[in-house]
């Protein structure tokens, strides 16, 4: 008999049955009063957790569509945009904005390692920055940037917006837009918040709206404010066709992030990011890539130890009955990428943890089992 395979990957992460329930409702009318009372409270509710005055947008697209929304509402042609990036989906945006004819500058930090917040402040002084973009958890990485720090500093340069990331950090990293100093945060629907791939979610605080503003008629359609601003005031007006059924997943995905509580969510995702990577770290001997002060709670990329084949282990992993990502960059072949983020529970994480031990134990380490997952439980319980 096969083993169910539990995709702990960085993302799409684990589809819980309540929100599975919600997305396989039967469709209605997009103007059905009952769903335009549900995206309303979508918005509401999106608006409250993370704390803006602003304005929240919840479309049909990928997170990617979300970071282009970001950049298209507040820049124009030949402005100024400093990147910020800590792996892979840091040095998306370089080419993304470079196609929107826009001046980008680059600090890159090593693979691991953060750009140093005093590093980003000079920057911004040396010339009149547009916007800045940050990627709060770099998925490629393992990376968690201090997004509250470089917040308190663009706060200071009035004519600076800055857009973060939060693809792989929203709903499990403390994001606060208006408090944080953060003018534009884009997400997705498949990670933290536990929904199927497909919504792209963009939340904008008051300087971001009055940047939008200034700039008039921009040349992109589908991602403009303006367009879409109505819609979420008023769901029962029509722009674009909503993912009804999204929708009601990301509803659902929502309520329990209100049940639970924000910042309980925070200190869990915080806790189990923690003992997840003391397993493997101390338990298993292998080495996460970032460095302890920035680890991700929402995911970890580890480096093998000698004499693992990475397209074996994960081969192996597969028939245990855990699926996780491969390496990116300079790290394919050394490394896989593990998510442990969303709506997952402690069966999840005590079976990928047994079935890595089992894993090892198959290509050869023999002293493995039970070592892993008795320094997670031990952390689990504390």
């Amino acid at each position: 008999m096969k083993n169910k395979k539990l995709v702990m990957i960085p993302g799409p992460t684990p589809v819980t049955r309540s929100i599975q329930d919600q997305m396989g409702r039967e469709t209605v009318a997009h103007g059905d009063p009952g769903f335009v009372k549900d995206f309303k409270q979508v918005i509401e509710d999106l608006k409250d957790i993370f704390k803006t005055k602003g304005e929240a947008f919840v479309v049909a697209g990928t997170g990617t569509l979300a970071m282009e929304m970001g950049i298209a509402n507040v820049t124009k042609e030949g402005d100024n945009v400093l990147v910020v990036s800590h792996g892979h989906f840091g040095d998306r945006y370089v080419e993304l904005c470079e196609r929107k004819g826009l001046k980008v500058d680059v600090l890159s930090s090593e693979w691991g390692t953060i750009v140093p917040v005093e590093d980003i402040e000079k920057k911004l002084n040396e010339k009149n920055y547009k916007a800045i973009t940050v990627t709060h958890v770099d998925t490629s990485t393992g990376v968690c940037a201090p997004v509250a720090e470089i917040g308190e500093i663009v706060k200071r340069f009035e004519d600076t917006v800055l857009i973060v990331d939060g693809v792989c950090a929203t709903a499990a990293e403390p994001e606060y837009l208006d408090e944080m100093g953060i003018d534009v945060l884009i997400t997705g629907s498949q990670k933290a918040f536990g929904v199927a791939p497909g919504l792209a979610i963009v939340l904008a605080g008051p300087k971001a709206l009055k940047r939008r503003k200034s700039l008039g008629t921009i040349r992109d359609y589908y991602l403009d404010f303006e367009k879409w601003i109505p819609i979420m005031n008023d769901p029962a007006k029509y722009f674009g066709t909503p993912p009804i059924n999204l929708i009601w997943g990301l509803q659902e995905s929502l309520r329990i992030i209100k049940e639970e509580g924000i910042e309980n969510r925070y200190k869990r995702h915080e806790k189990v990011g923690k003992a997840m990577q003391k397993a493997l770290e101390e338990g298993l001997g292998f080495t996460v890539l970032a460095e302890k002060d920035y680890r991700a709670v929402t995911l970890s990329c580890v480096e093998y130890m000698d004499g693992i084949i990475d397209e074996e282990f994960r081969k192996i992993l597969a028939e245990e009955g855990v699926v996780v990502a491969g390496g990116l960059g300079s790290f394919a072949g050394k490394s896989f990428r593990l998510g442990h983020m969303g709506n997952i529970d402690t069966h999840y994480l005590v079976s990928t943890i047994s079935a890595i031990e089992r894993t090892l134990y198959r290509l050869g380490i023999k002293d493995v089992l039970g070592k892993g997952v008795s320094t997670l439980t031990e952390e689990l319980i504390k």
